[in-house]
């Protein structure tokens, strides 16, 4: 594979090309009930649809799967005007990606060895079917094992809850993380209807998690996984997991993360 980047892979204003495609799996929420409150809910559109042109107009491969398969949900919320943005208008108005969200693969499905990286993205959906499914949890794992890149942004992050790492502990036990935080979740009145606070959990299983201000860009990088805190940081989240693509491949055979 040949990757080719400017210098100053710090400022995240990358542009890469690749010799051959880069396969990236995008895994969203099946999910689209609100809680018990009647309201919609699923993939909060920005943190789908930014990550997923960052790594189109990069050259990858992308195959979008989710829990159940078939039609995935998107927040209403997240396509209203006050939501728009340049890359949300072009995702909305791209008929390929129309046929895209309406065909995901279902997760039980695939293997980790047909794709370098894959990219969970948040909505409040993934709170509710992320945390305990068996076949994400499986997934992951092997990613992991196979020494590869995962993303996962804002409410995505609730998939690492029940993975194990090689000596029976939580995955995250230990790792520097972030995701959704407890004061975002207050501020958009979800405290009482999501099923459980994920940075509390989080740092119930000792994750070392941090955290910036409401909706301000926060990243972390912690061996092969690269977090974000919430919406803000799904361009850096994206372009960081391809800055360490191209680090990993440049020093292939990479040691295991964990």
């Amino acid at each position: 594979m040949e990757i080719k980047f400017p210098s100053r892979i710090n400022k995240l204003t990358l542009h890469y090309t690749y010799k051959s495609s880069v396969k990236i799996l995008i895994i969203t929420t099946s999910h689209e009930q609100l809680g018990e409150t009647g309201r919609k809910t699923g993939t909060w559109l920005e943190e789908l649809a930014v990550p997923y042109y960052i790594f189109k107009d990069a050259g990858a491969d992308i195959t979008l799967a989710s829990p159940l398969g078939n039609r995935i949900p998107i927040d209403p919320k997240s396509e209203s005007i006050i939501a728009s943005t340049s890359s949300i208008r072009r995702f909305q108005k791209d008929l390929e990606v129309a046929s895209w969200l309406a065909h995901s693969i279902p997760l039980a499905t695939l293997k980790a060895a047909s794709f370098d990286m894959a990219f969970l993205p948040g909505g409040h959906g993934a709170i509710w079917d992320f945390a305990d499914n068996a076949f994400l949890t499986q997934l992951l794992e092997d990613f992991i094992r196979q020494g590869k890149i995962i993303g996962l942004l804002s409410y995505g992050a609730a998939a690492l809850i029940s993975m194990k790492a090689f000596d029976g502990e939580p995955f995250v036990k230990g790792k520097d993380l972030t995701a959704f935080s407890n004061d975002e979740a207050t501020a958009a009145g979800l405290v009482s209807i999501i099923p459980f606070s994920l940075e509390s959990r989080l740092t119930a299983s000792k994750a070392y998690y941090t955290k910036a201000a409401n909706y301000i860009c926060h990243t972390v990088v912690c061996g092969h996984i690269v977090t974000g805190q919430n919406p803000s940081s799904s361009a850096e989240v994206a372009k960081k997991m391809l800055a360490l693509l191209k680090e990993i491949t440049r020093n292939k055979p990479a040691p295991q993360p964990y």
